[in-house]
């Protein structure tokens, strides 16, 4: 069996400080502080900021080109969509005149329609006129007969008086005259 040492029962020290705020290590602790900073301060400055920065300036890099890449690439899309109207401009403009040239052999062709009908229908109103003087004229002559045959009639009733066709006629005609 082993010997246990015996626990120190000694009562503890009151008055003693807590060792990194006791003077007596200063000196040491500012040494040390001193090394440690050096040595953290030379590891920072030769491998790790290095590695840092150079990822920084690799990243920056990195985003100019995809920002030059991303302008090319709009600039060709914009020549693209400018060349996209032009090719859509031609045929439309082609098209446009096509239609206007058909339009206007249309309108020609309905003009000379128009004047075609135009003239058929003048002979015909013309012809017609002159059929109508002439039914107006024949009338106007039977009207004049059937007036003189009337008078003729009305005065042999009324009057009793024998009167020839001629005599009625020009009676007929004093009237008409007025």
């Amino acid at each position: 069996m082993a010997m246990t040492q015996p626990i120190d029962t000694a009562p503890i020290d009151a008055e003693a400080a807590f060792p990194p705020f006791d003077p007596t290590y200063f000196a040491s602790q500012l040494f040390w502080l001193a090394i440690s900073f050096a040595v953290l301060y030379f590891l920072l400055s030769r491998f790790i900021l290095p590695r840092i920065g150079g990822a920084i300036e690799e990243r920056r890099d990195r985003i100019a080109d995809d920002l030059d890449t991303a302008a090319h690439m709009r600039d060709q899309a914009n020549e693209t969509v400018r060349a996209y109207e032009k090719s859509q401009a031609d045929p439309r403009a082609r098209a446009q005149r096509v239609a206007a040239g058909a339009k206007a052999e249309a309108d020609a062709e309905i003009a000379e329609a128009v004047r075609e009908a135009d003239a058929r229908l003048d002979a015909q109103q013309a012809e017609s006129e002159a059929r109508i003087r002439e039914a107006r004229g024949a009338a106007l002559k039977e009207v004049r007969s059937i007036a003189a045959g009337a008078a003729a009639a009305i005065t042999e009733r009324l009057a009793g008086l024998d009167v020839t066709a001629a005599d009625a006629e020009k009676a007929v005609d004093a009237v008409r005259k007025g």
